[in-house]
């Protein structure tokens, strides 16, 4: 393709910023790209480490699961409309089983009336056969949680955008990755619309930013900028998720489809960009080294902001990796105590629970909350519980208590304790829940890149 031929604009709409993220914020995105010409595309963004580590469990357990449980829920409403009018969809929800996502979305498609969906599929970013523990405990960034592991549930790198142009340019319909990082799920359909070369820094860089500032869905349009009487923000309830205008220059126009809750503006878009930034002179890519520093924001118009001054540096040498073990069992029960005297019954009622562990359970920790009273800026633990409840005006406290082990036998008992206080006492006890999880834990490695191979398949109708 020559430069005659290259666009000058790429749209790209995001639907969700994480795997829980609402199922119908999609639609009007879509509408809004469909009445464009031009390239566009849908990104969804899925995937955070415990959803991939949860992800891999499950394929642990049956070979075809493992892809995000999100799929359906998020495709279903808007993939007819977007193969209707030819808007590519990206997204990390392959998670753990990228083939295994692919299969849902043909199936989903053949059910709407496309059963010629073109999909690739991006993997190679499962490292748990290419490293051993010992090599990842080695190169642990910021813990000792791999020192103590008996085992590897998963390993797997951040991986680029480079994989996910090559899906596009094969004529993919739909690109389904697992652990790519968030940024390269834009900057993807950006080299393959532009024909960006992968050591054109400044290009990759701007594009890394929009990737970015759309990544989180929401949050850029007002949603986690809200605040009442600080920061606020008009018909959250329907609040619209952003697209990007991006020239191929590399400046960037933020926005919102019209009709739609939230806002876009200069304070909005500039939270979300400092939003999970280590250092703004070096914002760290598979893609490219990000520097924010120049970087200026400019409102064009209602709900329009452009961004412009991203500069880049060479990729790093090493891939950022997600390594997770198994994390043991967390049992949570919780009671609520509500009328005069409450306080202090709540009180009682974890100093029986707690007397009771530490002569059946000694060693295992229990921590203590008094929800609303002292639990999120006060210490655990009796000493500063006991003096909080003891003077609280409260007359409705909601008791947490938590423990964890590898051991399920001792997590299992407290939650036995727990359920025993509606009639062992203190009286009034109420509303009783009680859960015991599987847990996943998590650290951060670097590896050498050249270990790494990110690979693209297109997965034609006839293997569906």
């Amino acid at each position: 393709m020559s430069d005659a031929d290259l666009p000058s604009l790429v749209r790209i709409g995001c639907a969700s910023g994480f795997a829980d993220d609402r199922s119908d914020a999609g639609l009007p995105v879509v509408r809004e790209l469909a009445r464009h010409e031009g390239p566009r595309f849908l990104i969804y963004e899925t995937l955070a480490e415990r959803t991939l580590a949860l992800a891999q469990l499950r394929r642990r357990q049956d070979p075809e699961a493992g892809a995000s449980e999100a799929i359906e829920r998020f495709l279903r409403p808007v993939l007819a409309e977007c193969l209707a009018s030819g808007i590519r969809i990206v997204g990390n929800f392959g998670a753990a089983n990228p083939r295994g996502g692919a299969r849902i979305i043909r199936r989903l498609a053949a059910e709407l009336g496309h059963p010629d969906i073109r999909i690739a599929v991006v993997e190679g970013d499962d490292i748990s056969d290419a490293f051993s523990h010992a090599e990842l405990r080695a190169r642990e960034m910021d813990s000792d949680l791999l020192a103590d592991a008996a085992g590897i549930v998963s390993a797997n790198a951040y991986i680029g955008a480079e994989a996910i142009g090559e899906g596009l340019d094969a004529g993919a319909d739909v690109v389904v990755a697992g652990r790519v990082a968030d940024p390269s799920l834009a900057l993807g359909p950006l080299i393959h619309a532009f024909g960006w070369r992968l050591d054109d820094w400044d290009r990759l860089a701007a594009g890394t930013l929009a990737g970015h500032l759309l990544e989180c869905g929401s949050q850029v349009t007002g949603g986690y900028f809200a605040d009442p009487g600080m920061a606020d923000v008009p018909n959250l309830a329907e609040v619209g998720y952003p697209i990007a205008e991006i020239l191929s220059d590399g400046a960037i126009t933020l926005t919102k489809p019209p009709g739609t809750g939230g806002r876009v503006d200069r304070e909005t878009v500039a939270e979300q960009l400092l939003y999970e930034i280590h250092d703004p002179a070096a914002y760290l890519t598979p893609d490219v080294v990000l520097d924010l520093t120049e970087v200026g924001i400019e409102v064009v118009g209602k709900d329009r902001v452009r961004v412009v001054g991203a500069r880049g540096r060479p990729r790093p040498e090493r891939l950022k990796a997600t390594v997770c073990v198994d994390g043991g069992h967390l049992a949570e029960g919780e009671i609520s105590y509500a009328g005069a005297n409450a306080a202090r019954r709540a009180a009682l009622a974890i100093a029986v629970v707690q007397a009771r562990m530490a002569r059946r359970w000694p060693g295992l920790l229990v921590r203590a909350d008094a929800i609303g009273v002292a639990s999120l800026f006060h210490p655990a633990g009796p000493a500063a519980l006991g003096p909080a409840l003891a003077v609280s005006p409260c007359e409705d406290v909601r008791v947490r208590l938590a423990a964890a082990s590898t051991d399920r036998a001792g997590p299992e008992e407290l939650l036995h304790e727990v359920r025993a206080l509606y009639c062992a006492g203190p009286g009034g006890g109420a509303g009783i829940r009680t859960r015991l999880t599987h847990r996943v834990a998590s650290a951060s490695c670097l590896v050498e890149r050249e270990r790494v191979e990110p690979r693209m398949e297109i997965l034609e109708p006839h293997h569906g």
